[in-house]
């Protein structure tokens, strides 16, 4: 079927393609009469004709994209309440986000370069000739970074922190042999390896021995396995802090496979405070991120930076642990 075009409106309602331009891209000051514009718009609408939106950026020079490059990282609940957030953020300003899942050989350059976008968004820092020929573009650069003491515009999410305070809980509780469960899909190395880091850090700091850090697999098999290699041995791991809340509620089913139960035998903490974590059994204690905060903060960002406006206040609260039952 051929693709609509503003030349079939004009001869739905009977005016030239000039003043359909006008009318469905909202062009101000040209003299067209109230009815002459109505009928075009109900033109439109019976034929399902939509402006196209290349052509519509062609003319301004500019789209209202803003591109977010996701790293190819998983898509969990946390990334789905970021989006979410992001697009009602910017959709309040007439922005559209256009989320690129940066997997296979595309260079960023061409994606950009494809669709113009007023500003591209990325989760992780961008690499430098890409950042520069974004800005010699004319494309405004936002990025985020998951380490703390980030470059000048950047926003940091920095992953040590959580292991820290995953630790400073569990020692809190009297625990002093702890283990770290991490992930066992590679694409999470970028979090896991920081907040196992952050972790070890803190146990350092603490003085107490270095996490045993094993791979948990989202299933009972590979928990159950990670459970007896921490209680083996001369020093029981007595707490384990997990890369995020599905690993802790697998590390809570291998517990229940190994006739074990937390926090008596093991004490587990989790990441995200998922809707589920609170329903584990037992409810499972978590560091809560602020994720709408975080969303806030980013498209507050992008906009300034549109704007020419100085950047937005950075939020404070963006971790803290939530205590429950599993600690």
């Amino acid at each position: 079927m051929a693709r609509l075009t503003s030349a079939d409106v004009a001869r739905e309602s009977g005016v030239s393609r000039t003043t359909v331009s006008y009318v469905l891209n909202g062009k101000t000051g040209v003299a067209i009469p109230e009815a002459t514009r109505q009928r075009v718009r109900e033109a439109a609408e019976r034929l399902g004709y939509t402006p196209s939106a290349a052509a519509r950026a062609l003319r301004r020079g500019r789209s209202d994209l803003v591109l977010l490059v996701l790293p190819d990282w998983t898509v969990g609940p946390v990334i789905d309440t970021l989006l979410d957030h992001l697009t009602a953020e910017l959709a309040e300003r007439g922005l559209s986000l256009l989320v690129h899942h940066d997997r296979g050989p595309r260079r960023l350059a061409d994606l950009w370069g494809a669709v113009t976008p007023r500003a591209v968004l990325g989760l992780v820092p961008f690499a430098a000739d890409d950042a520069h020929a974004m800005r010699q573009a004319g494309i405004q650069v936002v990025g985020s970074t998951l380490d703390a003491d980030p470059e000048p515009g950047t926003f940091s999410v920095p992953q040590r922190e959580i292991g820290r305070l995953q630790v400073e809980h569990l020692a809190a509780r009297g625990h002093r042999v702890l283990a770290y469960a991490a992930p066992s899909d590679e694409r999470l190395a970028e979090f896991a390896d920081r907040r196992a880091a952050g972790a070890a850090a803190a146990c350092e700091r603490l003085g107490l021995p270095a996490p045993a850090v094993r791979a948990v697999g989202l299933d009972v098999t590979s928990a159950s396995a990670a459970v007896q290699e921490w209680r083996a041995g001369d020093e029981p791991v007595t707490a384990v802090a997990a890369y995020n809340d599905e690993v802790a509620l697998a590390v809570l089913a291998g517990l229940r496979a190994e006739g074990l139960s937390a926090p008596a035998d093991i004490a587990v903490i989790g990441v995200d405070d998922v809707p589920v974590a609170a329903l584990a059994a037992p409810p499972l204690t978590t560091v809560w991120q602020n994720i709408d905060a975080q969303a806030t903060y980013l498209a507050a960002s992008v906009l300034a930076a549109l704007d020419g406006a100085d950047e937005p206040e950075r939020p404070d609260d963006v971790f803290h642990v939530v205590v429950r039952a599993s600690t």
